[in-house]
């Protein structure tokens, strides 16, 4: 088979390819672009997981970053294993019908006790006294110290939070050539997180995120002058466009002042009682899993979301087939915000109250994505923790604002705009159109076979 390298280049769309970009806007006229059909949740692992499968969210498992386990009751995100994507993944193909064939997973989402040959992923410790260290998790094992002696540490507080820079892509490229100098495999997979940050922040503005673009097209440069030196075919790619918002949507909130939700409050503070709720929203950039516990709920829940301003859809089970996304993990009802509006996990109606969990980052215990985590309250506030981290004393990095309004970028919608749409960037002749997501997997096995 061909070697082949898949660069996930995360929030590129034509709407930032220009000036800041010079690489890829030369690198683009001599290949050929097409745009891929937004999935249905555009969010990393849906997207991801139909690009590996072949298959959409109703057969591959995968109907977003997390959803609500109903026998755990507990709302799950950002989990690990590759045991929860539902069916064989390229990588199976090709070793059935070539054992020689290798596979390197850089940091693609899923990576745990996947079937590839050579994975990494980040993988904090967790302390006994409560701090959370750097690390990472490789396959093989003994991966992850030659590259943390070559590279350093991973830079985790430079992968998410609000210390996010390039830092963290930086470390991820380095890693994936040099596993490539170490074992040469045959299918390469590289996630590059960098714009994601900038543009979840400040939305497609270029004048804003300049810098961040100049960044991640210099390391785009070095892996394509990196891979074309191996003679490998070469697909860039983006999961999502990230597009302008300004309205942020409440929906637990809301569910909560119709006596839908259930609140314990423990020390003061409020928490989300989900197994107890007759109805709640996992959120999810734009889009938002509605679970219902009690069924005599559902056409009173369904009623009062179709009445709210900056929800476009809201679909039932039998609607939910049009769009791929009716597997059993996915919600009751699912919800796509209008294209300037996105929805948040709050749940709280006074900020005193607002659960410890809420002012820290901290992606396992939300009920619910947050991008707010990407700013901070005070660099001040932050200072003096890290002071007290550095003494060796007790601290809680809760330095993260409560303001939903700060975030000006989003995805996760269908029907957006061209220059909004997941880009796929390739040495083969012009596609008529978009292409559909679940195509993606032919057209990386066209690379590996022909």
């Amino acid at each position: 088979m061909n070697k082949t390298v898949v660069i996930d280049i995360v929030g590129l769309s034509a709407s930032v390819i220009g000036e800041h970009t010079p690489f890829l806007k030369k690198y683009i006229q001599q290949k050929n672009l097409t745009t891929i059909e937004p999935l249905l949740p555009a969010v990393t692992t849906a997207v991801q997981s139909a690009y590996l499968t072949g298959k959409y969210p109703v057969d591959n498992g995968i109907v977003g970053n997390g959803w609500y386990d109903r026998v755990d009751s507990e709302v799950k995100f950002w989990k690990q294993s590759n045991k929860l994507v539902i069916g064989d993944k390229i990588w199976d193909k090709a070793k059935k019908e070539d054992p020689s064939f290798t596979s390197s997973m850089m940091f693609w989402w899923y990576n745990m006790y996947s079937t590839a040959d050579y994975s990494v992923t980040p993988r904090p410790n967790y302390l006994a006294d409560g701090r959370k260290m750097p690390d990472c998790y490789t396959h093989p094992a003994e991966l992850r110290d030659i590259l943390q002696d070559k590279l350093g540490q991973f830079p985790l507080f430079q992968f998410w939070g609000p210390g996010a820079n390039i830092k963290s892509s930086r470390w991820i490229a380095d890693a994936s050539m040099h596993t490539d100098d170490l074992h040469d495999p045959t299918l390469t997979l590289i996630y590059l997180p960098h714009l994601d940050y900038c543009l979840q922040k400040f939305g497609p503005d270029e004048s804003k995120i300049a810098t961040e673009l100049k960044e991640v097209d210099s390391l785009v440069e070095e892996l394509v002058l990196f891979y074309q030196k191996k003679n490998a075919n070469i697909i860039l790619l983006s999961e999502y466009g990230i597009a302008p918002v300004n309205n942020p949507i409440h929906l637990n909130r809301l569910l909560r002042q119709h006596n839908l939700l259930a609140i314990r409050v423990e020390r003061g503070l409020e928490l989300l009682d989900p197994g107890a709720s007759k109805a709640f929203v996992v959120a999810d950039h734009q889009i938002a899993h509605v679970y219902i516990n009690d069924p005599s709920v559902t056409e009173q829940v369904k009623a009062l979301l179709k009445t709210v301003p900056g929800i476009e859809l809201v679909l039932d089970r039998e609607e939910q087939a049009a769009y791929h996304i009716n597997h059993e993990r996915a919600g009751d009802l699912v919800l796509m915000a209008a294209e300037d509006s996105w929805f948040t996990y709050y749940f709280w109606l006074d900020d005193a109250k607002a659960p410890d969990y809420a002012r820290v980052v901290d992606i396992h215990k939300k009920p619910g994505y947050d991008p707010v985590e990407m700013f901070m309250t005070s660099k001040a506030r932050a200072g003096y923790k890290l002071l007290r981290k550095k003494a060796g004393l007790r601290y809680v990095m809760d330095v993260i604002p409560l303001d939903a309004t700060l975030i000006k970028g989003s995805h996760g919608r269908v029907g957006v705009a061209d220059k909004y749409k997941p880009v796929l960037i390739t040495n083969n002749k012009p596609m008529q159109g978009s292409v559909s997501p679940v195509d993606v997997f032919n057209i990386i096995w066209q690379h590996l076979t022909q």
